[in-house]
């Protein structure tokens, strides 16, 4: 098994911890993982993105060129590595924020208003778990246990009173799949 991820947003989306929260998570269950951030000009308002690979062999390079998923949470970032998903992929986009269309018919394509239904649970800062709980539950890499244990290394001490909420939105994302495959 190899999953080679690419995350990308706005800087202050969750583009990173969303990243990490995969590589952690990963670790925990055993497997080769790496973590590979890319900063636009600013962090935060900026475009962000991040390369995950997580296997279960060694990780070899943590370079991720042709991703076999791609989670996008904005337009930019659908216009840049929505053609680069391999054939037989997955993208997962943010429709709250990309007005853009998928046309490609080689790849899975499942769209949520994750910025609506995270403002729905009182936060607008777990889109990024909502989409995280899609990607779980359709592959299944590392299971959500393990990512709730992440969140503890992932976010800071003062910020663990958001790991419910995180919780839920994670949750939230794993009920969806079936309902947003197109």
């Amino acid at each position: 098994m190899l999953e080679e991820i690419l995350i990308a947003g706005f800087g202050g989306q969750g583009v990173m911890s969303l990243g990490q929260l995969i590589a952690y998570a990963g670790m925990l269950e055993g497997k080769g993982v790496s973590w590979l951030p890319s900063y636009g000009p600013e962090q935060r308002g900026g475009t962000a993105n991040c390369a995950v690979v997580i296997s279960d062999e060694p990780v070899g390079s943590p370079l991720v060129t042709s991703p076999s998923t791609a989670i996008v949470l904005n337009n930019p970032s659908f216009e840049k590595f929505e053609p680069r998903v391999q054939p037989g992929g997955l993208l997962i986009i943010n429709s709250s924020l990309v007005t853009r269309v998928s046309n490609r018919k080689d790849i899975k394509v499942i769209e949520v208003s994750a910025t609506d239904m995270a403002n729905n649970l009182g936060n607008a800062r777990v889109a990024n778990m909502i989409l995280l709980g899609v990607f779980l539950e359709v592959t299944k890499i590392v299971t959500p246990k393990s990512v709730i244990e992440s969140l503890k290394k992932v976010l800071s001490v003062e910020k663990h009173s958001l790991i419910e909420v995180n919780k839920l939105a994670l949750s939230t994302g794993a009920a969806l799949p079936e309902l947003a495959v197109r």
